[in-house]
């Protein structure tokens, strides 16, 4: 399997598929494909990891793409911003915002992931519920916006805003603290929660979220 990813900000990626080599997605995640492909939809699981998907925002279902002889598959992001690529290797999983995953080699796996600590996913901004995926296999994701990739030593800190963390690695545990300062807190203009990365590991960042484009617009809006 090969790919490549193009487009700018409104990113595709198209993946260069042998015979048998197969990829999954969420139910209809496929933007085109050319040769031939043969498309089944899947639990890719069972009933327990499908409903899990679906608590994260995926369809309850998954599409699998299976190629037939030398073939291209393409899917796009839904929002300008990147796709990013990750190796996984076997056991090796990370953890995603809802809707962050885009698809993946076959054998890969999708699961929910279940925040450790309720207040982190009551307002941290990434959510109660994110998701998990497992390889061994090629996982991309769709990123708001520019991507920014640290690699964590254990114990390092990185603090940044709700929303912003997209994917990290499993072994990274995500905090939130509440903003020091009452004056922070009414003027700051930064919200009353940051979220706290703690490594070891590798986290993605994003600089642009679909609740702070919301934001924005919102004065322009005319209520009728």
């Amino acid at each position: 399997m090969q790919y490549s990813i193009e487009g700018g900000s409104l990113p595709v990626v198209i993946i260069t598929l042998n015979q048998g080599e197969g990829i999954i997605s969420e139910v209809g995640g496929r933007t085109w494909s050319r040769g031939d492909i043969t498309t089944e939809t899947t639990s890719n699981g069972g009933a327990g990891k499908a409903l899990g998907r679906m608590l994260t925002g995926e369809s309850l279902f998954m599409s699998s793409y299976t190629a037939n002889g030398p073939a291209e598959i393409a899917f796009t992001s839904s929002f300008p911003g990147r796709i990013v690529a990750r190796e996984l290797g076997p056991g090796q999983s990370v953890i995603a915002q809802k809707s962050a995953f885009l698809c993946a080699t076959a054998g890969t796996q999708l699961s929910m992931y279940v925040n450790k600590k309720a207040s982190t996913g009551l307002v941290g901004g990434e959510g109660f519920l994110m998701q998990k995926i497992t390889g061994p296999g090629m996982a991309f994701f769709e990123i708001d916006g520019y991507c920014k990739e640290y690699d964590l030593a254990p114990g390092e800190r990185i603090v940044c805003d709700t929303g912003v963390m997209a994917i990290m690695d499993e072994t990274v545990t995500m905090e939130v603290q509440t903003v020091k300062g009452l004056k922070n807190k009414l003027l700051g203009g930064e919200g009353l929660f940051d979220t706290v990365l703690v490594g070891p590991g590798k986290v993605s960042l994003q600089t642009m979220t679909v609740a702070g484009i919301a934001k924005l617009i919102m004065p322009f809006i005319t209520k009728k």
